[in-house]
């Protein structure tokens, strides 16, 4: 009966121990979001770059990084407006400006071997009825997609890859601590004060067996 407690006790220690190493990880994919800037914030994009058509004097902005959902997706990185972004682009008749913020991202969301480049700003100026892609092609070419019209690099980055999904570590809610790279240190204690109990369990079993 100690016997069957101990192992039962074991088991108890490995699974708190794998259930903390799963909850350190989950999947996403590594992608360029799409965002549109509301006043100071970025709200995702309810449709692509290949159909949206943004008016003068909009701000549009795309981030690399691994992601789970639109949910989870980084924002772009800086504060840059209309005003600053297209300030040496004046009106033109029968043409827009559209100010475009390109974030590469970092280093942790960058595939294995490339860089990723200084985040950078550009003023479009393009048709009337021009695209946001229209826009981006303008001012941050190569461009490439996959074949489902998916965009995979601007400005030739990433060099491979598009959409891929990768395993990536959670992030923190607003008001929450860092993630681990491991189970949480309480995960840790619990699995040991488990572990413990379990070897105590045995040890007084093979005493009282040879008592």
């Amino acid at each position: 009966m100690i016997r069957r407690r101990a192992l039962a006790l074991l088991f108890l220690a490995a699974v708190v121990l794998s259930a903390g190493v799963g909850q350190a990880q989950a999947v996403g994919y590594r992608y360029w979001s799409f965002w549109e800037r509301n006043g100071d914030h970025w709200t995702y994009a309810t449709q692509g770059p290949s159909t949206a058509r943004p008016s003068d004097g909009d701000v549009q902005g795309f981030r690399f990084a691994v992601s789970e959902d639109s949910q989870d997706a980084t924002k772009p990185r800086g504060t840059a407006d209309f005003a600053t972004i297209c300030a040496k682009t004046p009106a033109r008749p029968g043409t827009k400006r559209v100010a475009l913020v390109v974030d590469f991202g970092t280093r942790a969301d960058a595939p294995s071997g490339e860089t990723p480049p200084t985040p950078r700003t550009a003023c479009a100026r393009v048709s009337a009825d021009a695209t946001t892609a229209e826009a981006l092609a303008a001012v941050a070419k190569p461009l490439r997609y996959d074949t489902n019209a998916l965009l995979c690099a601007i400005a030739g980055y990433p060099e491979r890859g598009c959409g891929e999904q990768v395993t990536a570590e959670k992030k923190p809610t607003a008001g929450t601590s860092k993630p681990h790279h491991g189970p949480s240190v309480g995960l840790v204690a619990g699995a040991a004060a488990v572990a413990v109990l379990a070897a105590a369990a045995v040890w007084q079993a093979r005493r009282r067996r040879h008592a």
